[in-house]
């Protein structure tokens, strides 16, 4: 039976990027025949990363059969995941997110979760000499997950070995590394074509705060203004995806990459509580600025309070 190797609903470059270089690694180095699939559309920036490095885009699944083999990356939340994921025989997890819990496992596995900014660094580092063996594709694949979820070595989740194996692949397929994160960058910044309901869902994760059930969604762009312009109809989408999707809010953070700030909409009174609570801000209007706020991970979601 084929593995299929899948991370995170709402694929970013490392949920779409890492599968494929786990499935090339099981298939040629571990004798395992693997395919990396998709839980939803790859962003605007994934996208670009998989046609600049040759890579047709991996099938798109709506869930899991029982019994089905798979790998999971990039998560290890099941809200992210096929509803059915615990009737699937898991076989590994590769994560680099806090350990939520809630998987079932049909017997031992291999997890590997490490402090690290980037699911691809792991990877790399589980490879061992088998790394050396990667081809320009795979290796343009894992220098692009990194320069993503680092945001080219800005996010506080950056560690040292993640920045010293981006400057080694690059230096190694001979690309200009700040140039091809700005092209990358560029990508994800070309949002026109979605709709807002799109837009709220496009890199967004479900946490329960305090009784209450936010979807933390993050737009990263070197353009905010583009994102910002819409404010007044991206906020009263939120109620429709809200309602939806079973959450009391959605939390949109507009991250400016080039000037590492955060820019929180604010609907409404609760939105307000959060942003007082958790950052300290002085909101006096619908939007609030939050100087060097840059990760989800490392910097939002632990602050979260109602």
């Amino acid at each position: 039976m084929t593995i299929k190797v899948f991370g995170h609903k709402s694929p970013d470059t490392d949920s779409t990027g890492s599968p494929l270089i786990w499935a090339w690694y099981l298939t040629e180095h571990r004798g395992q025949k693997a395919e990396a699939v998709l839980l939803g559309e790859p962003n605007t920036e994934a996208a670009f990363v998989l046609k600049t490095w040759g890579f047709e885009t991996p099938s798109i699944i709506s869930d899991v059969a029982e019994g089905d083999k798979v790998v999971i990356v990039d998560t290890n939340n099941p809200a992210e995941l096929p509803d059915a994921i615990n009737s699937a025989d898991i076989l590994q997890i590769i994560d680099h997110h806090k350990l939520t819990g809630g998987l079932e496992t049909k017997g031992p596995i291999d997890i590997t979760i490490k402090p690290l900014a980037c699911t691809a660094t792991i990877m790399h580092n589980l490879m061992g000499d088998n790394a050396d063996k990667m081809p320009e594709g795979i290796k343009g694949l894992m220098l692009s997950c990194i320069l993503s979820d680092t945001l080219e070595f800005r996010s506080p989740t950056t560690t040292e070995q993640d920045k010293a194996l981006a400057q080694e692949l690059a230096a190694d397929l001979g690309v200009d590394l700040g140039a091809y994160a700005s092209e990358m960058f560029e990508a994800k910044s070309d949002v026109g074509a979605f709709s807002d309901a799109e837009l709220l869902r496009m890199d967004s994760k479900e946490y329960t705060v305090g009784g209450k059930e936010f979807r933390v969604s993050v737009l990263e762009t070197t353009a905010p203004k583009l994102i910002l312009d819409r404010k007044d109809s991206l906020m009263e989408s939120m109620k429709a995806v809200a309602a939806e999707d079973g959450a009391d809010q959605v939390l949109l953070f507009v991250i400016d990459i080039l000037n590492e700030e955060a820019t929180l909409l604010v609907p409404n009174d609760l939105v307000k509580t959060v942003a007082e609570k958790s950052f300290g801000a002085s909101v006096s209007g619908d939007t609030v600025v939050l100087p060097g706020v840059m990760s989800r991970k490392k910097q939002i979601i632990p602050a979260l309070k109602v």
